[in-house]
């Protein structure tokens, strides 16, 4: 048995704890799914099988439902509170990592991943998602690059020079494992989505939720008063009409198993 390491355990017990709320916060996740759907449906492609890997709550689902009402649908998360919070009869749910699945090889017509593979090493995880898909079947992918939460991470930088934020692969990185796991890249897009918050109290409470706070890093004792109010100063540059963001730097890709 694979043994789950610590930095990965953090993430999931991040994730079961925010099960219940995820929903609430997630508006640029859904805006994610829905541009990566139009994408899919785009195509003259029709798959008997589809995986959902890292399908969180399942919003993914029903859209794949309508789009491919004939498939077989699996969704499949590390964290079985997530699979809980899924409307019953969608799909047959899962409870494993992107990096080990419970799939045979050549088995899947198509998998979809959604703002999941961040969670992995992709160079570990592209080589799984490609051994499950048969020959010409499609990964439809969305994950986030480099730029995200930009502002946290130069915000923090007025408070000390920890890591703060997760390191994010850039697209070039993700595009370069992917063919070296053998698939054939058939369509790319990069975009920056922002979600929004009244203040950083709030902000912050909505990311941590979302489970992009984990960095891996050892645990750090709160913020004093003195270093907060520097980091809200600092985030206050970037306020907004619609008030304090955080940005999304998002890669779509589809891609074929050659």
């Amino acid at each position: 048995m694979t043994r789950t390491p610590a930095p990965k355990r953090a993430v999931r017990a991040a994730f079961d704890k925010a099960a219940g709320h995820y929903d609430a916060v997630a508006s640029v996740q859904r805006t994610a799914c829905d541009h990566l759907l139009a994408l899919v449906s785009s195509q003259d492609f029709s798959p008997d099988r589809i995986l959902d890997a890292g399908c969180g709550t399942g919003y993914a689902l029903a859209g794949l439902k309508r789009s491919f009402p004939a498939a077989d649908l699996l969704a499949l998360d590390f964290a079985p509170a997530m699979l809980r919070q899924h409307a019953p009869g969608l799909a047959r749910p899962l409870c494993a990592d992107l990096e080990h699945l419970p799939i045979a090889g050549a088995s899947l017509d198509a998998l979809w991943s959604s703002y999941a593979l961040q969670w992995c090493n992709p160079q570990r995880a592209l080589p799984e998602l490609a051994r499950s898909l048969r020959p010409s079947g499609q990964l439809w992918l969305a994950t986030l690059g480099p730029g995200t939460l930009g502002e946290l991470r130069e915000a923090f930088l007025h408070v000390d020079n920890n890591e703060h934020v997760l390191n994010f692969q850039p697209p070039e990185a993700i595009i370069k494992a992917a063919e070296s796991a053998g698939l054939r890249v058939l369509n790319s897009e990069r975009r920056t989505l922002h979600a929004w918050a009244p203040d950083l109290r709030n902000l912050l409470s909505d990311i941590k939720t979302l489970g992009a706070h984990q960095t891996g890093a050892a645990h750090r004792a709160p913020l004093g008063k003195s270093a907060w109010l520097r980091l809200v100063a600092a985030y206050e540059a970037y306020r907004g009409p619609n008030g304090l963001p955080a940005s999304y730097d998002t890669f779509w890709l589809i891609a074929e198993k050659i």
